[in-house]
């Protein structure tokens, strides 16, 4: 084989030409192997087009919650009733599992929304309908394991080790939210 020179005296061969070239082109076949691999870890289309859910809260009378999904999840909006929002502000943060005031819950004392799963083992609870077991405070209760909920969806009793979780939402007028 022949050596060549370049302009500062280097001298290389084919041989360090072909394994250039071939490093190259493995660094590129790499590259178009792990980009499809990396990609699909992205969030699916009709995931992120769920990413915020509007609510219409017209028609939900104090003391009746309803359902929305948002991401896959159950959403639960409970117009609370002024009981409901008393024994939500006056419980005593000491005796709670998880203590987190009303306050720091809810933007608006009328409106409660939470994911609707249970935060032990990601059971759907019960208190939704009127007709649902609630438990001793009200709340949710999770039949499932006998977690109970207060109404601020703050854990009472039973397994479960943290309140509901709260989505990011806001009030966009006074009878509609935007969640998410």
């Amino acid at each position: 084989m022949a050596d060549t020179t370049d302009s500062d005296g280097h001298t290389g061969t084919r041989r360090d030409f072909l394994y250039l070239a071939t490093a190259a082109t493995a660094g590129v076949g790499v590259l178009a192997f792990a980009w499809p691999l990396v990609d699909s870890m992205n969030p699916a289309a009709d995931t992120l087009a769920l990413a915020t859910t509007n609510v219409d809260l017209t028609g939900v009378e104090a003391g009746q919650a309803i359902t929305v999904m948002w991401r896959g999840k159950p959403v639960f909006v409970r117009h609370r009733t002024q009981g409901e929002i008393t024994a939500a502000e006056s419980a005593d943060l000491s005796t709670l599992i998880d203590p987190e005031p009303d306050e720091a819950r809810v933007i608006n004392p009328d409106w409660l929304v939470v994911i609707g799963i249970c935060t032990h083992l990601g059971c759907v609870p019960l208190g939704q309908r009127t007709t649902d077991e609630r438990g001793e405070y009200g709340g949710y209760f999770c039949p499932c394991h006998g977690s109970v909920y207060d109404t601020s969806g703050r854990i009472r009793g039973g397994p479960a080790p943290r309140n509901l979780d709260v989505p990011e939402y806001s009030f966009t007028s006074e009878t509609s939210i935007r969640i998410g």
